[in-house]
């Protein structure tokens, strides 16, 4: 008797299965792709805590800036108390300024802010609340932003482009330096080309030696630091 031949494959329901697998991840794969890259979802925007709020607005202080992270209700209650009690002699009695001497005797020159009081002032001061996102790292401000696009424009009408930026500022050689490390677009990086040929170029080096806002930039500042959700910048006299 001759020996049975084995056979040899897939059979038809093997071949049905892995079709429809098949299928299902590219469905999945396809929603997920719409939702991350054409359809992301907003940001949520920070809100600090009463602490954190109490911190920030002292720090706001010594610019003579009125936080707006408080709730509306608490500054319109508060807020001739508190102008009593930290500007006694702002104010003349009918609520006009008071004129007063110029002086900079006790003025900080230091601006000193956490990653949370960035996008917490982002979210409270500007409409970027949900599309702008800033993060902290050594020597790197990161920012990631969601950018709607007009109904009418080709093939990405209506969608919202999510936009990645990095920048690296530093101080070094008694001088400041900013870097623009990337950009990308939908997570495809812009080719350098694209950017004027700026990237991976120090600014300061590039354009602080001609008059205009790079050099006096460069030289109203003593000194940057950005650590890991810190941002901390001295600036000269």
């Amino acid at each position: 008797m001759a020996d049975q031949t084995k056979k040899s494959g897939f059979s038809g329901i093997q071949v049905l299965g892995i079709v429809v697998l098949v299928m299902v991840l590219t469905i999945v794969g396809t929603i997920f792709a719409a939702r991350t890259w054409l359809f992301p979802r907003s940001f949520t925007p920070v809100v600090l805590s009463q602490q954190e709020e109490t911190q920030l607005e002292n720090k706001l202080r010594q610019f003579d800036m009125i936080s707006s992270l408080t709730a509306e209700s608490r500054l319109q209650n508060n807020r001739q108390s508190r102008n009593a009690q930290d500007n006694p002699d702002k104010k003349l009695p009918d609520g006009s300024l008071k004129p007063e001497v110029y002086s900079e005797d006790g003025a900080s020159r230091e601006i000193t802010l956490s990653e949370r009081e960035i996008n917490a002032l982002l979210a409270k001061n500007t409409d970027l609340a949900d599309k702008l996102a800033i993060d902290l790292s050594d020597s790197l401000v990161s920012a990631k932003l969601l950018i709607p696009v007009d109904p009418n424009f080709p093939m990405f009408g209506g969608k919202t482009l999510r936009v990645k930026a990095g920048v690296e500022l530093a101080y070094r050689e008694t001088r400041p330096m900013v870097k623009i490390r990337g950009i990308s677009i939908m997570g495809v990086p812009v080719p350098a080309a694209w950017m004027g040929g700026l990237k991976n170029i120090d600014l300061i080096e590039q354009f602080g030696t001609d008059e205009g806002f790079w050099k006096a930039f460069s030289d109203g500042v003593d000194s940057i630091t950005v650590q890991d959700g810190r941002l901390h910048i001295q600036l000269k006299e």
